[in-house]
């Protein structure tokens, strides 16, 4: 193990006023409101926030509160309208379509505005949808907060979901009703508000929230667009959890494994802002929406929207256990069963692996369907062991491996193995097959989907198929003095590209749409514009950074402790021809 260098709190540096504290807050928008004699300031909440904290501390603005939520329909009736969405299901549901409006009663806000319209003095809208409820506003404050937070609260049970009170859930059916419902709405409204907002809150961290302008948020939104960053990676234990990342990215030695690290998920990642010496958090989602084509590139934006369609993550088995046996959906089953657009293709690359590290992968030659779905069955029901060995494929696998795995093809990794994995984004979609007779951490049998799964495994991908097409496809495109280029995958029926690049020299990248990269060779390497549009970047050993399409051209070389040894990056892209 090598000492440790990961950054764990990466920012972008951006200059302006930041209050800190429910005093400096309320003295600065009640200072505001009353220069330009604003009659409404609405303040718009993401799910997930604490709402009496929130309350408390703007109670001394002397204005007439009004709350949101009491022009929502009743719980029974917003339960009623998005149980389709949200199903019975542990762990899925159906992609929703609502806007705030929807969860509206037209009666009610009818007499809201009427509050409104009476209403002497400062008036101030408070909650989820405040600012649809009343878009005329004068002035408006925006209360974010990060997924990995939202997450960490539900597993807590301190918060609900919009109009409901489903807070003693489970945390998987809380993340459940969020990604398949709320954060949709919250998302289709942020958007709208994100160009316009006059302030921005951060209350990641219960009792001490920060606030910027709007101005300061959008202008450290753009810098971020238009050069090299990363956003803030968070760790997760897991059952089959390892030991690697603790060493290699600084983590609690006393924690019992951590077997996460989502090291670039948009959607579910923070980005940090910084301030003089002061962090500000937000989703990176933000950057996604605010700044689009340059983050994304043209090409890009037109085929995925809004959403960041490259996925960057750790599975740590390294002293740990097998993940769970499991297979993607189909991009059609994903769609009719889920409504998502896009699955979930992934490969495995293999940044570290102790000797005799395994990767399960493919079928058996011969494999019989009908008699792997009985015994898989039978496991479930009667808790016999599965002998996944008899029709999985277990590969050898060793650092630096490449294992492709596109969408119906059954697959885990091994005990031994520290896999960075590549995919796209769906970040729910893996229908577990088999778990080995495991717990989860919350003491419960883990979510075992074989009906999911047997609709989408490909029977065909066996084991000659998988050593031709899936395992170690590397192929060597262009090489120079001191640098060398390979393309490592992905298969043909997957959308990422991805080349490594082995250097001891400066090599020189274009953008082609948004790129994404990790240092898998080498303590630290540095990113850098030939024509000096941004700062000279630094990253880690390990580190996962995200390249914007606005960059354009830019080097990458040796740095540091490195300068003179050979480094090597793994580079996803957007594949749109061969």
């Amino acid at each position: 193990m090598r000492k440790n260098n990961y950054d764990k709190q990466p920012a972008t540096p951006v200059e302006g006023c930041i209050w800190q504290g429910w005093q400096a807050i309320r003295s600065e928008l009640q200072q505001a409101c009353q220069q330009d004699g604003t009659k409404v300031l609405v303040i718009e909440c993401y799910q997930g926030v604490y709402h009496d904290e929130i309350r408390q501390g703007l109670s001394g603005l002397g204005a007439h509160w009004i709350e949101s939520q009491s022009a929502f329909k009743s719980v029974e009736e917003i339960e009623k309208m998005t149980f389709p969405y949200v199903t019975d299901d542990r762990l899925f549901g159906f992609r929703a379509h609502f806007s705030y409006e929807d969860f509206f009663n037209t009666e009610k806000v009818k007499q809201v505005r009427e509050e409104i319209a009476q209403a002497e003095g400062l008036v101030i809208v408070y909650g989820h949808g405040a600012a649809a409820l009343y878009p005329e506003f004068d002035k408006i404050a925006y209360v974010d907060m990060a997924r990995w937070e939202i997450q960490l609260r539900s597993r807590k049970h301190e918060i609900d979901g919009l109009g409901v009170h489903n807070r003693e859930e489970g945390a998987s059916y809380q993340y459940k009703r969020g990604y398949f419902v709320d954060w949709i709405v919250c998302d289709n409204l942020k958007k709208k508000v994100l160009a316009k907002a006059d302030y921005w809150l951060d209350t990641n961290t219960g009792g001490s929230p920060k606030m910027i302008t709007g101005d300061t948020m959008r202008r450290g939104l753009t810098l971020t667009a238009h050069k090299p960053f990363r956003v803030v990676p968070f760790f997760d234990p897991a059952p089959w959890g390892g030991q690697w990342m603790k060493s290699v990215c600084g983590l609690d030695p006393e924690k019992a494994n951590y077997g996460w690290c989502f090291d670039c998920v948009p959607e579910e990642n923070s980005l940090y802002l910084r301030l003089g010496s002061v962090l500000f958090e937000m989703p990176a989602n933000n950057l996604v929406f605010y700044e689009t084509r340059a983050l994304l590139g043209g090409p890009v934006e037109s085929r995925f929207g809004q959403d960041f369609p490259i996925r960057f993550d750790f599975l740590d088995t390294m002293g740990g256990g097998n993940l769970s046996l499991q297979v993607h959906p189909t991009t059609q089953y994903i769609r009719d069963t889920f409504g998502i657009y896009y699955t979930q293709d992934e490969s495995y690359y293999l940044l570290d692996a102790e000797p005799g590290a395994t990767v399960f992968l493919g079928l058996k030659t011969g494999v019989n369907p009908d008699e792997m779905i009985r015994e898989l069955n039978e496991s479930q029901e009667t808790g016999k062991p599965f002998d996944a060995e008899r029709f999985v494929n277990r590969w050898p696998a060793k650092k630096h491996d490449h294992f492709l795995i596109p969408n119906g093809t059954i697959h885990c990794s091994g005990a031994g193995a520290m896999v960075l994995e590549i995919s796209a984004t769906p970040s729910i979609f893996t229908f577990k097959l088999y778990d080995w007779g495991r717990l989860g951490l919350d003491g419960l049998p883990r979510p075992i989907n074989i009906r999911h799964g047997s609709h989408v495994i490909q029977w065909e991908r066996q084991t000659d198929f998988v050593r031709q097409n899936l395992v170690n496809q590397v192929q060597l495109v262009a090489e120079g003095e001191g640098w060398r280029e390979e393309r490592t995958g992905l298969h043909e029926n997957e959308f990422i590209e991805t080349r490594r690049h082995w250097f001891s020299v400066p090599v020189t990248h274009h953008t082609d749409g948004v790129q994404v990269f990790n240092l898998v060779e080498g303590d630290e390497a540095i990113v850098e514009s030939p024509s000096g549009s941004f700062e000279p970047f630094v990253v880690h050993y390990a580190e996962t950074f995200i390249i914007p399409d606005a960059v354009g051209e830019y080097t990458i070389r040796p740095y540091g402790a490195s300068e003179g040894k050979q480094c090597g990056t793994i580079r996803a892209s957007i594949r749109f021809r061969q």
